[in-house]
């Protein structure tokens, strides 16, 4: 851009001020000072903000505006910059402003001497014959300088010799042309080869100098043919060598050099398999392995080898290889008889198996010794020559080894030794010795009551260590084995040993039984063991609460007498229910399930105690009918139902009996039992009758007249006592055996009628009926004797 501007303005000034500064100078060395030259001063150079503006694209040279110094920013090296120009200039531009002015500043470059003369290789190779003439030049290369003037290349040497001499001349374009001329003849016999040294020297202070090594071959004639240091070699190789082994060299000198001295060598009239094992290095006579050498085929070779040189003459010699025996052949098992299966009750010293061994090796490496594994059965004698039998020597089980993997070890003598192996397999075939055993020493099984005919139970199953036919494991349930007649009950399947319920099981007629099972192999003879088997029945909720109380048998219903002056919470009677089944299936609950007047009585939940939730009332019906359901806990619940009639009575008088006519109420009541009912009272009141007379006559003697019939007796209650509570018991359930009776006469009655009033309970037999804790005495006409001589009098 400052060159654009310095070109178009036209007051620009310039002025072309020339230095000069020797190449290789450091970076930051001063060149010159341009004040001076420009005739300014420093303050001025710097208001004016000179600057310095090279041409080239590197920046060789700095500007220092503060004292007009210019600087090598960065190393010259002329030779690589300018080559062989001469002289070098870099050109740069000081540009100053207000006003614009530019100078041309041109650096020259000055060359020294920092190259040394330099030949284009270290060392040259020249071949000439012996009988050159004379005078004959040999053009050489000349060396290269990259200096200019007196540091370039001034002069040639040539080292001390007595064949040769340097000549030199420039020519036109000033380079000096170099020559190798022979000043006597050569004899290769005497003198084969020649090295001189070639000196480069240049004119610089100090002087470099480069130099080259001349090596000079001299060519002798063909006038000898090649000779063998033997004519006959004799060679040992061991067998196996790999492919690529020098077996043996062989070397033919010839007197003459070059081409007339060089040897090849080839076989000569060798059979096709000598070339098919070995090779031979036509140049280095290297006899080299190209196949398997094996002692055991061939043990020794004759070749015979020419060796020819580069004139056509050639001399003989013969080799013999002698091959020696390595130990490279392992034992070899040859099985000649196996048995390869044996029963497990085989004898001792049975033959197994008969082989021999073999090593093609000779000597020491064909001998041989044979092992088997330690810990096995089995032993090896050895018979005749390298022949071994192999013998069993300790009995066999089947069931802990079914087969022996036996490995048959042969080692030679040889070194290294070689071994070889051979695996036989002897199977172990099964006889029956082991019976069938069952997993456990006893089952447990579970079968829930109900179950529908032949539901599977469970599974037992044996294991028979044998093999085939004799592990073949058939079950049976043994009769006459286990708790009584549980045998049709159940079924086995003779294959799988799963277990049937031959029928439909009761928990309430059996709860559990054992059974044996027979497991039998199939072998010859049979082999059996046996097992017991419990079966538990669990209960299922089949069957309905039934009560004892009240009985519920078609025939009567069941009344219960309650005093209408009865209070809140009077006991009228108790609820006693069973169920046939266990646990939490025979835990029972009781509810009133209907009532003429449900507000009047309640019922115990768990002890089926009824009783009077209010008093009494003029209102209350003088019969009341109570529907009483029993639930078991089973799932789903099971119930059952009781009608109980409770008859409110005022007090035990014939108004009483004559008000109360159950028949005309309760028409549809039994009219057997109302018979039964009346015999009874008018046999129990006739009794009744008889005491009271005998009473009275004994009173009559004994007492005044006047006081025979007091109003009220000392042994009977008041005649507005109530029944007393503990008519029943409410620990069994059952009615209380001291009942006590209440008898009461009306005063002033001349008729001496009296009324005798009892609980109406029914009589019922349950013979039929199998329920633990129940009785066939027991039932609501039992009546204390204790009871009716404390009270009745």
């Amino acid at each position: 851009m400052y060159l654009f501007w310095l070109l178009c303005l036209p007051k620009a000034l310039c002025i072309s001020i020339y230095y000069s500064s020797p190449e290789e100078t450091n970076s930051g060395s001063k060149v010159a000072n341009v004040l001076k030259d420009l005739k300014l001063e420093e303050q001025e150079f710097i208001d004016r903000r000179a600057h310095l503006i090279s041409e080239s694209t590197k920046q060789y040279f700095s500007l220092d505006i503060h004292t007009g110094d210019i600087l090598i920013n960065d190393k010259v090296d002329r030779d690589i910059l300018c080559s062989q120009t001469d002289p070098c200039i870099l050109t740069s531009q000081i540009v100053l402003d207000n006003p614009l002015e530019s100078y041309n500043i041109e650096i020259v470059i000055e060359d020294i001497n920092d190259n040394a003369p330099k030949f284009s290789k270290n060392e040259f190779e020249i071949k000439i014959p012996e009988n050159i003439p004379t005078n004959m030049a040999l053009p050489l290369e000349s060396a290269d300088d990259k200096d200019l003037g007196e540091n370039s290349i001034q002069n040639y040497t040539l080292s001390t010799n007595e064949y040769f001499w340097l000549h030199v001349q420039r020519n036109k374009d000033g380079i000096n042309n170099v020559d190798l001329v022979l000043k006597r003849s050569l004899d290769r016999e005497k003198v084969p080869h020649l090295n001189i040294t070639l000196m480069a020297v240049d004119g610089g202070v100090p002087q470099n100098t480069g130099t080259v090594q001349i090596n000079i071959d001299i060519l002798d004639i063909n006038d000898n043919p090649p000779q063998f240091s033997q004519s006959e070699y004799k060679v040992k190789i061991k067998e196996n060598l790999p492919t690529g082994t020098v077996v043996a060299k062989v070397e033919a000198t010839d007197l003459d050099l070059g081409l007339n001295a060089q040897v090849t060598y080839s076989f000569h009239r060798t059979p096709e398999r000598i070339n098919s094992l070995f090779l031979l290095n036509e140049r280095s006579g290297e006899i080299t392995l190209r196949g398997q050498i094996d002692y055991e085929k061939e043990r020794s070779y004759s070749i015979n080898i020419r060796a020819t040189d580069g004139g056509g003459l050639s001399g003989h010699c013969k080799i013999l290889i002698e091959v020696e025996d390595v130990n490279d052949n392992a034992p070899e098992v040859s099985i000649l008889s196996l048995t390869s299966s044996l029963k497990e009750d085989s004898a001792l010293e049975k033959v197994v198996a008969l082989f021999s061994l073999k090593d093609q090796d000779s000597g020491d490496n064909s001998k041989m010794v044979c092992s088997i594994e330690m810990n096995l059965p089995f032993v090896l004698k050895a018979t005749t020559n390298n022949f071994y039998q192999l013998v069993l020597q300790s009995p066999l089980d089947r069931e802990r080894v079914s087969e022996y993997n036996i490995t048959i070890t042969a080692i030679d003598w040889g070194s290294p030794r070689l071994t070889s192996t051979r695996l036989i397999n002897v199977q172990i075939s099964d006889v029956n010795d082991n019976p069938p055993l069952f997993e456990k020493s006893s089952y447990d099984m579970q079968i829930r009551e109900n179950n529908i005919p032949g539901f599977l139970i469970g599974s037992v199953h044996a294991l028979d260590l044998d093999t085939m036919l004799n592990a073949k494991v058939t079950y049976l349930v043994l009769p006459g084995k286990g708790d009584g007649l549980v045998t049709p009950y159940i079924s086995v399947n003779s294959e799988t040993g799963n277990m049937y319920a031959l029928r439909s099981l009761d928990y309430e007629q059996i709860r559990g039984f054992s059974i044996t099972v027979r497991a039998s192999d199939g072998g010859s003879p049979s082999l059996s063991s046996e097992v017991i088997v419990r079966i538990h029945i669990i209960d299922e909720n089949d069957n309905a609460p039934f009560f004892l109380y009240p009985l519920q048998n078609n025939t009567s219903p069941c009344n219960e007498l309650l005093p209408k002056s009865a209070e809140a919470g009077y006991l009228i009677t108790k609820v006693v229910a069973v169920d046939a089944d266990s646990g939490q299936n025979s835990w029972l609950s009781y509810e009133l399930l209907k009532a003429t007047d449900p507000a009047l009585f309640s019922i115990g939940v768990q002890n089926g105690e009824v009783k009077t939730r209010r008093a009494l009332n003029e209102r209350d019906t003088n019969k009341q009918r109570l529907v009483i359901l029993v639930r078991d806990n089973g799932l789903p619940p099971q119930t059952s139902t009781a009608l109980l009639n409770v008859l409110l009575v005022d007090g035990f008088s014939d108004p009483f009996l004559r008000r109360v006519d159950v028949s005309v109420q309760e028409p549809e009541e039994d009219k057997t039992l109302t018979k039964y009912l009346v015999i009874c009272l008018a046999a129990v009141s006739f009794v009744f009758l008889v005491c009271i007379v005998v009473l009275i006559v004994v009173k009559v003697f004994k007492k005044d007249p006047q006081s025979q019939f007091p109003t009220t007796h000392p042994h009977f209650p008041p005649a507005n006592s109530d029944i007393p509570e503990n008519c029943a018991d409410p620990q069994t359930g059952s009615l209380s055996k001291t009942y006590h009776y209440d008898v009461r006469l009306t005063g002033g009655s001349l008729s001496s009628e009296f009324h005798f009033l009892r609980p109406l309970f029914p009589v019922f037999s349950v013979g039929d009926v199998n329920i633990p804790g129940y009785h066939k005495n027991s039932g609501c006409e039992d009546i204390s004797e204790q009871g009716a001589d404390s009270q009745l009098h």
